[in-house]
């Protein structure tokens, strides 16, 4: 997933959840943060962001923020959207028979549902809930870094769903670089990682998806995510 443009800017301060006020070329500008989450963190006064202009039409903002240098110097991508958009782009190139978005199920919208192309005459079914992992703690990754009951309800949904026939899939997509694992934030939402247990018991798969960030792009690396499809495809993934 590439931003068609994008610049630099300094971050100085976060008012509320969805703006920021940062300098670019020594003029202040308020911009859009495409992320909701507290990201404490890495939004701290004085460090790189990376803006994109989407050119939308009656925009109170010109500019999202998408990306943030820790002070570790590693790249965050922030942008809540991005982890859907790299991954619908991902399954896109695997062999699968149909990927769609956005598909109902039960009370939920779930992320992604998947079709295994099989010789049988029916089908394998996949529902995938993707979730975006930002927050990271001496080289592990947690989630979520703010209360998320739609993150329980969807994860209940994915255990129903695996009790009736479908393979179910939780994949966290992991924003930075030199992270493998993600770990539930317990301190934050203890009732996540009861839930996330429940989904492994259940036989719900949860995969951890390496990426690549660069200022203007988020990528799923290949060495990791073609290894995960394959166990997928070979129905050997567990949750782990």
């Amino acid at each position: 997933m590439k931003y068609d443009n994008i610049t630099q800017a300094t971050f100085l301060k976060r008012p509320n959840r969805f703006i920021a006020e940062v300098e670019i070329d020594g003029q202040k500008e308020i911009v859009h943060v495409k992320n909701t989450g507290r990201c404490k963190e890495l939004l701290i006064p004085g460090c790189d962001v990376w803006l994109t202009a989407p050119g939308t039409p009656d925009r109170k903002t010109k500019y999202d923020l998408v990306a943030v240098r820790k002070d570790n110097g590693i790249i965050f991508n922030i942008d809540s959207q991005a982890p859907n958009k790299v991954v619908k782009e991902w399954l896109e190139e695997q062999d699968f028979g149909r990927v769609i978005s956005e598909y109902t199920y039960g009370d939920s919208r779930i992320d992604f549902y998947i079709e295994k192309k099989a010789e049988s005459a029916e089908p394998e079914k996949y529902l995938m809930e993707v979730k975006g992992c930002t927050l990271e703690k001496e080289g592990i990754g947690y989630f979520p870094d703010a209360p998320t009951e739609r993150g329980i309800k969807h994860i209940r949904e994915l255990i129903r769903a695996k009790e009736n026939g479908y393979g179910s899939i939780l994949a966290f997509v992991i924003q930075m670089d030199g992270v493998k694992e993600v770990r539930p934030n317990i301190d934050t939402h203890p009732e996540f990682g009861v839930v996330l247990d429940e989904a492994r018991n259940a036989g719900v798969q949860v995969l951890y998806l390496t990426c690549h960030v660069e200022p203007d792009s988020l990528v799923i690396k290949p060495e990791n995510s073609l290894e995960v499809m394959r166990r997928i495809q070979n129905g050997k993934v567990k949750g782990t």
